[in-house]
């Protein structure tokens, strides 16, 4: 059993929160609300049109802002270019599914996207954040398994489901990493991470190719799961409840597919010290990014 989390947004005035893929599904939900909490919202997006269009529903302040996860480079220059404070980074952008395809840096796409993307944005990015990291995982996360000799799946048959659970549990064993080297050189900042358990979002498009399947999906998803509004609720959870670091938050009702955000649980490969810190080593070889905090 999962435990509830109580929690209620905050006023967020003067706070600022930068959101990756913001202008669709959940990112855009959750910048919706911290907009009109009051929080200067940066929608960090791959397509300045979607995110402008997007920011023009939202209250508040906001910015958009080109960022390109499959693109080491565009990583770089985002960071580069923003120079002031952040209260909070939610890494949620990501990829699901999709034919065997590779970043721009010759990464499988979701591996690259959305795992080593992120690694190295938020890495980059750390001296500024005063708050949190919220990284965006999935139930998915419990069927991956991280395969060190062929990350890019050049030596197997490639399987898009297993490749986006690879990537998911990444997200995880990235989220205790980065707490446990925090908590180490004791920062205030803390890690934390969410899962929508099964909702609505373009993330179940055709990916494969194979439109009956999504259509399928969405069909199911529709009756069991629930829709971006409340598939929002963990990230703005993670975001903003006084919970600590390297806390996992999710649906807690119907097996974490559904319902109000509690503590959600973590497949036995989502807790092994060993991966998380031989991942970490590993994405800092991959994306030439390395922790940047030194000891207070």
């Amino acid at each position: 059993m999962t435990s509830a989390i109580e929690y209620s947004l905050p006023s967020m005035t003067g706070r600022t929160v930068i959101i990756t893929g913001a202008n669709s599904g959940i990112g855009r939900v959750a910048a919706r609300v911290l907009a009109g909490g009051g929080a200067h919202v940066v929608l960090a997006v791959r397509n300045l049109d979607k995110g402008e269009a997007a920011a023009a529903t939202m209250p508040g302040s906001t910015d958009v802002r080109l960022l390109d996860l499959a693109d080491l480079d565009s990583v770089r220059s985002f960071a580069a270019g923003f120079t002031g404070p952040i209260d909070i980074l939610i890494n949620n952008a990501g990829i699901m599914v999709p034919p065997l395809s590779h970043t721009i840096d010759g990464f499988e796409s979701q591996f690259g996207t959305n795992h080593l993307g992120h690694f190295a944005l938020t890495n980059l990015l750390l001296p500024q954040i005063r708050d949190r990291v919220v990284t965006l995982s999935s139930l998915a996360h419990k069927s991956g398994y991280i395969e060190f000799e062929d990350l890019d799946w050049t030596r197997r048959p490639y399987k898009p489901m297993a490749a986006y659970g690879q990537s998911k549990l990444a997200n995880l064993l990235f989220t205790s990493e980065l707490q446990r080297r925090l908590s180490e050189k004791s920062s205030t900042v803390i890690a934390t991470a969410a899962h929508p358990g099964l909702a609505t979002t373009n993330l179940f498009k055709a990916g494969d190719g194979n439109r009956l399947r999504a259509a399928v999906s969405r069909t199911c998803i529709g009756l069991i799961g629930q829709n971006e509004q409340e598939g929002a609720r963990p990230t703005l959870c993670a975001a903003v409840a006084d919970i600590p670091g390297d806390s996992f938050v999710g649906p807690k009702s119907l097996f974490e597919v559904r319902g109000a955000p509690g503590f959600a649980s973590r497949a036995p490969g989502a807790k092994n010290a060993e991966v998380a810190r031989r991942l970490w080593t590993v994405s800092e070889e991959l994306t030439e990014v390395v922790f940047p905090l030194s000891a207070p």
